[in-house]
């Protein structure tokens, strides 16, 4: 890596020692060192993500959230820039819109135990913030400036460690005396340590007096005791008093009174806390856009028709975005009054958008509750009033669905293809996916199985072609249960076939009776004659061999005949086997093929055998004859 120097160090020597230094506590001199590593790598997130903790112990939120924000300009999904986001945004007060980016690092990163106790905390600072004694009763008009930044900093308390000059020492004795107990409930045992600095800057001797590092004791005490008044101001937002929170609202009730609001300024108003109330919904905050939308509507409400010309347009919105909402928390009935409202107001009004987005709400409350024959209508009401082709390529498709649902397939795929035509037109290709999807399952229900099929493949290249994993997998699912069940149709109708042919085919039994005595007959020709060539061979092999059989030559032919006839006889045992065989299939008859070859090879080793007991005869003889082994013949008995 190249080595870049600013005064004498590199990008890396400049991160480790602004890192050791913030680590320390040392938050200026750290601020030092990350300035200077951007200005080898501008825009490093990492870097920026530091300096900003650094503005932030500084209490210069301003710069903190600047830097934050930076650090997520080319990653949104960057998790310490939303991290460091939401922290910044909590210390300024803005526990909403913390809230959001405690949310979306915590989608991104749900392992991480810092973006839950984020959650956590800033959902009980707002139930803490937003709450109020019951005895106060404002009117409509008060809500009017609670805004989603509840909170303005003060630029002369930011800093929590701060080094006085003798002015700001005359500034801060000037200030008005805290109440001793909400000071004493805020700080817990931490008031015990701000009275003795308190009391200690009552000694004028040790205040003139400094360390061995050349700072004044006066300094280090007036920093503690602003740090601790920082400390408190920030956890009275955390877990304000009931008294602040009535003064807060009553001083907000006294500036709506006096100030005369322009058509500019509520307008302003409205827009703004519209896109909060957004916001905090695509947030994953459905409660609080709830109770957000619920308080701009009471405000609103209470203004005249001067001031808000589109007093009533404005309120079904804000009814739209109450069901949304509720919608979103599970809510449904609640969720259909509030959308049956935003309808009727649309009506009354004619205002034709307003009408069509709640016809859009309404079927969709009446889908997810199971009122399909109510959602059709519904939708099928709006169809004239849709613009795009996107939005008829929804309405038809979801129109197409609740059919599906209500068993009425041909509608269906009607609708399938006409969400189709349309999602070609638009050119989109994730709604051609959805709309191939529903046409196939429309024609499963027909069992027009080869359709579906070929609807599923398609649905298939849609779904390649978007990367969609979990889409591929489950079409090559429902393509395999689909071609079972074409596979299984295919194999009832050949049946359903072949059952109809036997039936016409005119099939004799005597004509099959004859064909398999002619079969029989055939099969026992050919074996008998194979044992008699057997015989021949295996007598004239025996014709063959010379001798002169005198004296004993009786025993080897009977020897011979013996043989001949246990041959004879098992032959004809095979045979009258094979006869038997015979009468079964062509298969059985082949293996008696095999037997009698087998039964060949047995009568050859029977010869070979018979051959050389004659051998041995003849050489018994030859020694029985005077003089064949050189021994005299045994006399014969007296």
């Amino acid at each position: 890596m190249e080595a870049h120097t600013v005064q004498g160090g590199t990008f890396l020597s400049f991160v480790a020692e602004g890192t050791l230094l913030y680590q320390r506590g040392e938050y200026e001199k750290a601020l030092i060192y990350f300035n200077n590593a951007l200005k080898l790598r501008p825009g490093d997130k990492y870097v920026l993500v530091d300096r900003s903790k650094c503005y932030l112990r500084l209490g210069d939120t301003q710069n903190s959230l600047k830097d934050a924000e930076a650090s997520l300009q080319n990653d949104k999904t960057f998790s310490k820039g939303l991290y460091q986001k939401a922290e910044t945004l909590y210390t300024m007060g803005d526990f909403e819109f913390a809230l959001v980016f405690y949310h979306r690092g915590h989608r991104l990163r749900p392992e991480l135990q810092k973006f839950r106790l984020g959650i956590e905390k800033s959902q009980e600072a707002i139930v803490n913030s937003v709450g109020s004694p019951s005895s106060v009763k404002l009117e409509n008009k008060a809500d009017l400036c609670f805004i989603s930044r509840q909170a303005e900093s003060r630029q002369a308390n930011q800093k929590l460690r701060v080094k006085l000059t003798p002015d700001q020492k005359q500034t801060k004795k000037k200030e008005p005396v805290r109440n001793q107990r909400v000071e004493r409930q805020l700080l817990g045992e931490l008031y015990a340590d701000k009275a003795y600095l308190e009391k200690l800057l009552k000694d004028k001797d040790l205040m003139e007096s400094s360390t061995r590092q050349g700072i004044k004791v006066a300094d280090l005490v007036s920093g503690g005791i602003s740090y601790l008044d920082t400390c408190s101001e920030f956890w009275q937002q955390q877990m304000p008093i009931y008294a602040r929170v009535r003064e807060r609202k009553l001083r907000q009730q006294t500036w709506i009174r006096d100030k005369k609001q322009t058509p500019a300024d509520i307008g302003r108003y409205i827009v703004k806390n519209m896109e909060d109330i957004d916001m905090l919904l695509s947030g994953d905050c459905p409660e609080e856009s709830c109770r957000k939308a619920e308080r701009v509507l009471k405000t609103i409400q209470g203004w005249s028709d001067d001031e808000v010309p589109n007093k009533n347009e404005i309120i079904g919105n804000l009814h739209s975005c109450i069901g949304n909402a509720r919608f979103e928390m599970g809510q449904m009935e609640a969720a259909l009054r509030s959308h049956k409202v935003d309808l009727a107001l649309a009506r009354e009004n004619k205002l034709p958008d307003a009408l069509s987005r709640a016809l859009d709400n309404v079927g969709r409350v009446y889908a997810r509750i199971g009122k399909f024959e109510q959602a059709i209508e519904t939708w099928e009401e709006k169809i004239p009033l849709a613009k795009s082709s996107l939005e008829k390529t929804w309405l038809f498709h979801e129109i197409g669905r609740c059919y599906l649902e209500l068993n009425k397939a041909e509608a269906a795929e009607m609708y399938g293809q006409r969400s189709l035509q349309s999602a070609d037109e638009e050119g989109n290709v994730e709604w051609q996916l959805h709309a191939y999807v529903l046409i196939a399952q429309a024609q499963v229900n027909l069992k027009n199985y080869w359709s579906a099929i070929i609807s599923f493949e398609k649905a298939l290249a849609k779904a390649t072609f978007l990367r969609n994993q979990a889409a591929q997998d489950a079409i090559l699912t429902a393509l395999d249960d689909v071609s079972k069940s074409f596979i299984k149709e295919l194999r009832g109708k050949r049946k359903a076939k072949e059952a109809h042919s036997a039936k016409e085919r005119d099939s004799s039994p005597e004509t099959s009776k004859m064909s398999l005595e002619e079969y029989r007959g055939e099969s026992e020709l050919s074996i008998k004659s194979k044992g008699d060539g057997k015989q021949k061979e295996a007598a004239g092999n025996y014709e063959e061999e010379p001798g002169d059989n005198q004296g004993g030559g009786n025993e080897p032919e009977s020897k011979e005949e013996s043989k001949e006839e246990e041959m004879g006889s098992e032959e004809e045992k095979k045979e009258s086997g094979g006869e038997e065989e015979s009468k079964g299939e062509k298969e059985e008859s082949k293996g008696e093929k095999e037997e009698s070859e087998g039964e060949k090879e047995e009568s050859e080793g029977e010869k070979d055998e018979s051959e050389g007991e004659e051998e041995r005869e003849r050489e018994e003889k030859r020694q029985e004859e005077p003089g064949g082994d050189g021994k005299q013949p045994d006399p014969a008995p007296g």
